[in-house]
């Protein structure tokens, strides 16, 4: 053992000594974590006992005696560590960790980033982990502000800069979008905090293995998938090795900006960007799919997905539970998923929360949007006098006792009729769809051109979102 590093086992032994004498009396167990820098340091110390976890702000001698530590291990390494983490039990039995950083800091131990770039200042290392690397010297250089967009798009074009056209890459969209929507309803339906999940208009998904990857739905059929592989070989080469950052806006168009880019743009960790347009998969300087495979769920083919539902649904998936899981993968490509179909993949019973899966596909836009049951007459006529009564209006000429309903194709026209001999000139009308929607109107616009309107609405309410109907 060296000098170096046998006064680092002596000093770590003194600070444990140390933080022992000042731990509460009776304790069985201390945990203690450092986190420094040339300039900013971090304590805590926890002492444990039968009764529970007592902390310990660790005094200032043991903060310099730490720092003294990290001092002397700046020599047996690619620099000092980051962070000591501390054990001793009763008995006298230590143990000391160090952190260099192969893992994100746990919130709280992180210091602004000028706190380590004076760090490297005074200990230079040869190589930062990519995380650290970035966090330290990203410059925000991934940023792409809608009008920074658009300057490079008219940028691009004048210099002939065209994006690549990604064929047999990533599933299409749809296919995509459907598939992503199946695999999140699955892990939601068995109740698993992992796994992808669907917001309106966007998909996202991180792995286990610290890669994740979004994809925004924008109108006009066009989307972008983007995300981030931990320990990208060309962020590797960027921030370490001084290679340019790969260009993954490229050729893209103006909408491929910050609001539907993965939160990753912003911490510099970026490792891809596709955009969808036209029916075609495009990117930049982005890595082939197969390198981002880890960064997005299994969406690459539907038996893959199928296979993954059914074994979420089971450990050992019966022949009619691999069926139902093809055929929940089939109904939702074409948009069309009803609580039917997960419910003879996953059953019905309190272990599976089969409406809130139903929900990942409503929202997705790709349930079977059927219409509503026909709301009652009597219940349209109660909808409208109770509006009318909430909004105060003036009923003097037309009493709520008199009100009736007229059915049309999709709900109620309710109103008070004219009296005989009366006049219907600017007459309220009221229309109630058969969701119990209500919209105020007067005979001075003729029925006819009214409901057209309200019964468009109705049905654009009850068309998927993203699927068309044939």
């Amino acid at each position: 053992m060296t000098d170096s590093a046998e006064q680092a086992r002596e000093t770590a032994h003194r600070i444990a000594r140390r933080l022992a004498a000042d731990g509460p009396p009776g304790w069985r167990g201390m945990e203690a974590v450092f986190a420094m820098t040339v300039s900013v340091d971090f304590a805590r110390a926890v002492f444990s006992d039968d009764d529970g976890s007592t902390p310990v702000e660790p005094s200032a001698p043991v903060v310099t005696l730490v720092r003294e530590h990290r001092e002397q291990t700046a020599g047996l390494g690619d620099g000092p560590w980051w962070r000591m983490l501390l054990s001793m039990t009763e008995s006298g039995e230590i143990e000391v960790d160090y952190d260099y950083g192969d893992e994100p800091f746990p919130d709280g131990q992180l210091f602004p980033p000028e706190a380590y770039r004076a760090d490297l200042n005074e200990y230079p290392r040869d190589w930062l982990p990519v995380w650290l690397a970035a966090y330290v010297g990203h410059g925000d250089r991934q940023r792409r502000s809608p009008r920074q967009a658009a300057e490079a798009a008219h940028a691009d074009r004048a210099a002939n800069v065209w994006s690549e056209l990604a064929t047999n890459e990533f599933p299409d969209f749809p296919l995509m979008w459907a598939r992503w929507a199946t695999i999140s309803a699955a892990f939601v339906a068995v109740g698993s905090d992992w796994g992808p999940r669907v917001l309106p208009a966007l998909g996202w998904f991180e792995s286990s293995r610290r890669a994740g990857s979004t994809l925004y739905v924008l109108p006009g059929d066009r989307a972008v998938l983007s995300g981030g592989v931990w320990g990208a070989p060309s962020l590797d080469a960027a921030y370490n090795d001084g290679a340019p950052l790969p260009g993954l806006f490229a050729g893209a168009p103006e909408w491929v900006a910050d609001p539907v880019l993965n939160p990753r743009s912003g911490t510099g960790l970026l490792s891809f960007c596709y955009w969808w347009e036209g029916d075609r998969w495009y990117r930049g300087e982005s890595p082939s799919a197969d390198q981002c495979s880890t960064a997005v769920p299994g969406v690459w083919t539907a038996d893959i997905v199928s296979d993954m539902v059914a074994k979420l649904a089971a450990d050992r998936p019966t022949g009619h539970q691999q069926r139902a899981a093809q055929m929940l993968v089939s109904v939702a490509e074409q948009g069309v998923v009803t609580r039917d179909a997960l419910v003879h993949v996953f059953g019905d019973d309190a272990r599976r929360d089969i409406d809130s899966a139903l929900y990942q596909f409503s929202t997705a836009g790709l349930t079977n949007a059927l219409p509503p049951q026909e709301l009652p007459e009597e219940q349209a006529i109660l909808r409208v006098r109770q509006y009318i009564e909430a909004q105060g209006m003036d009923t003097t000429g037309y009493p709520l006792s008199e009100l009736v309903a007229d059915r049309f194709s999709i709900g109620w026209m309710v109103f008070v009729p004219v009296p005989r001999g009366g006049m219907a000139i600017g007459r309220a009308i009221f229309y109630v769809d058969d969701d119990g929607v209500l919209e105020p109107s007067s005979s001075s616009v003729a029925p006819s051109t009214f409901i057209a309107g309200f019964e468009r609405r109705f049905r654009k309410r009850h068309t998927p979102a993203i699927w068309s109907p044939d």
